[in-house]
């Protein structure tokens, strides 16, 4: 069958949470026979001539060559050229000239241009495939400019319940207004929806009692630590993008748990992967800014336990299962571990208030590496098959209603 992923960044593994769930779902199309072809809504690449072999791309602003992705205006390849160099920028110099849009604090998404929705709805009339997949509410509206597609949208979040949780926690938030009637009617443009985890998918059965709603859970495939590689008994680690959840997590713990840390254990590091590293300002001793790395696996495996300190936030927190399938243990919120599978051995360790989380740091180190249950309940949650079967029900045989 032939599908189009339609989103605004290249999905990919091992730089924010949603891009490795998009990611996973058009490897598993492919794998199981199926076509896909990513349809890019604007220009977001990491250099104006970006490699990307997972699938075909198409768009509005990029043209696809073979394996190729390349911006099509001089413009955009400029604004893609200057954000890459921001980003090297120590990040008190780049906050100085890269502010979030219209003053906000936290970005939830961009909601596609008409003009972008037009394009993709003309490439979905001509190509017709046998079923849009949709990246989250903000892309939406194409199903809306191709009203005879087969849309399922993978949902990732209840944004307007982030929305709500940020407002209350006094931050500015773009878009500025997001009501759970607006989300509902976007979701309701789609045949299927997908939910990240349990919780969320009956929050959406509730907003949209005629759909075809299914969870679908982001795969951990175990990825079990290679023999000779040893862990380093005092390095922490945190993985995760610049949303803003992350950035107010790790302040949080920067300021009220890690000086504790150090008083007890003088020798501990913490490794920070990913972008939210760049867009803090100056770092604690013993603080490591990685940034993207090549191999997620490299650090994990070197690490000897992991993080999750989140205090607000919703979906599923795809690093968590990342840190699992590595054989990671982590000290986590109770923010952090919404939606995840209720499980007497799970490979969380959940911890409230900067006294209570340096504790369970501190205890979890001097216990012995429980690398195989950490591995082992990836294995029975998470695994390719259970993550994919709603889905798999979702496309399955096309209705006559639901073809061009």
């Amino acid at each position: 069958m032939k599908y189009v992923f339609v989103t605004d960044e290249l999905p990919r593994p091992g730089t924010a949470g949603h891009l490795a769930v998009n990611h996973a779902v058009i490897g598993w199309l492919q794998a199981q026979g199926h076509d896909v072809v990513v349809l890019l809504v604007g220009a977001r690449l990491g250099r104006p001539v970006e490699r990307y072999g997972l699938a075909p791309v198409a768009g509005p602003k990029i043209a696809g060559w073979g394996d190729f992705v390349v911006a099509r205006s001089p413009m955009a390849a400029l604004r893609i050229i200057a954000r890459a160099t921001l980003r090297r920028l120590k990040s008190g110099t780049a906050r100085r000239f890269w502010k979030p849009a219209r003053g906000a604090q936290a970005v939830l998404g961009s909601f596609i241009t008409p003009a972008a929705a037009a394009w993709c709805a003309r490439y979905i009339g001509r190509t017709r495939p046998d079923a849009v997949l949709v990246d989250t509410i903000f892309r939406a509206p194409v199903l809306r400019a191709a009203p005879g597609a087969r849309g399922v949208i993978i949902a990732h979040d209840l944004f307007y319940l982030r929305h709500r949780a940020l407002l209350s926690a006094g931050y500015q938030v773009q878009p500025a207004s997001l009501t759970r009637a607006a989300e509902a009617e976007l979701l309701n443009l789609a045949a299927a929806i997908g939910a990240i985890q349990p919780d969320e998918a009956s929050g959406i059965s509730a907003m949209c009692p005629d759909r075809h709603v299914f969870t679908m859970p982001m795969p951990a495939i175990a990825h079990p630590r290679p023999a000779g590689v040893e862990r380093l008994a005092d390095r922490l680690v945190f993985v995760g993008s610049a949303a803003l959840p992350n950035l107010d997590g790790l302040r949080w713990f920067l300021d009220s748990v890690w000086p504790q840390l150090r008083r007890l254990r003088p020798g501990l590091t913490l490794d920070i992967v990913g972008d939210c590293g760049a867009a803090l300002a100056r770092l604690p001793e013993g603080v490591n800014r990685l940034g993207r790395v090549k191999s997620l696996s490299t650090v994990l495996h070197r690490a000897a336990l992991a993080i999750a300190p989140l205090r607000v936030g919703s979906g599923l927190k795809i690093k968590l299962l990342d840190y699992a399938r590595h054989g990671l243990m982590t000290v986590a919120t109770p923010a952090s571990l919404a939606g995840f599978a209720a499980d007497p051995a799970s490979p969380f360790i959940a911890a409230s208030g900067e006294i209570g989380f340096a504790a369970a740091i501190i205890r979890q180190l001097g216990e012995v590496q429980e690398e195989a249950r950490a591995i082992a309940y990836v294995d029975r949650h998470y695994g390719l098959e259970a993550s994919f079967a709603g889905l798999a029900a979702a496309l399955g045989p096309v209705q006559p209603e639901q073809v061009f």
